[in-house]
């Protein structure tokens, strides 16, 4: 389900969008597709079912994508990774509440270094159903 096996170009046929939308969700942050070495861009059922979740926030409960951002921004993601209290202290994440935490600039952190589209944050939240559930867990 994880395996990154489509092009922009299927993903998007698949979806019913265009490579242009694609690209803008990526620029925008909701998505993070695989990319190889040439740079191409690959895309996973689990990515998919993200941009589905994405699609019906905004066509279905009329959500902006600015909106989708700010709640994706929200996801108290050092509450998931366990960081430590200095960690917090030099995190744009933690301060700030504009981008989801995975399209931030991670300097002098807990972070530094690791690779987003694997993290248990952008993971977490990579379907509608889930992102209740791991709010419940983060809370319980």
């Amino acid at each position: 389900m994880d395996t990154p096996k489509y092009t922009i170009s299927t993903a998007a046929d698949l979806l019913g969008i265009s490579v242009h939308t694609m690209r803008m969700y990526e620029k925008e942050g909701l998505i993070i597709p695989y990319k190889k070495e040439s740079g191409q861009r690959l895309y996973s059922d689990k990515d998919l079912e993200r941009l589905r979740c994405v699609r019906s926030a905004i066509n279905d409960q009329k959500i902006s994508i600015a909106g989708i951002k700010m709640m994706l921004s929200l996801i108290p993601c050092w509450g998931i990774t366990n960081c430590l209290e200095d960690d917090r202290n030099n995190c744009l994440a933690y301060n700030g509440h504009s981008e989801p935490c995975w399209q931030l600039k991670h300097k002098g952190n807990y972070c530094e270094g690791k690779e987003c589209r694997v993290c248990e944050v952008y993971e977490s939240f990579s379907d509608c159903s889930s992102i209740k559930e791991k709010l419940k867990d983060l809370i319980d």
